[in-house]
């Protein structure tokens, strides 16, 4: 039997910022959670495939494994440099 995880993702854009929460097998990378987390259709305007990602405020490759409590971040382009 696997063992699942329970991890957030977080998405903000100029109007609206998600939290969601997404149940995922152990083992899972950030790119298992962007895809399990239905962000895609949610988004479809944005290219979610290829924004970075982190995890709690970490830049990471979509490959790296996630562990249970973990908070994926997907980053997007500021539209106004500060």
């Amino acid at each position: 039997m696997t063992d699942t995880l329970s991890v957030e993702l977080v998405l903000a854009t100029a109007e609206k910022q998600v939290l969601m929460a997404v149940i995922v097998d152990e083992g899972a990378s950030v790119a298992d959670v962007i895809a399990a987390s239905g962000i895609r259709s949610r988004f479809p305007l944005l290219e979610i495939a290829t924004m970075p990602a982190g995890i709690w405020g970490r830049p990471v490759p979509k490959d790296s494994i996630v562990r249970d409590g973990d908070r994926v971040e997907l980053y997007r382009p500021l539209e106004i440099d500060p």
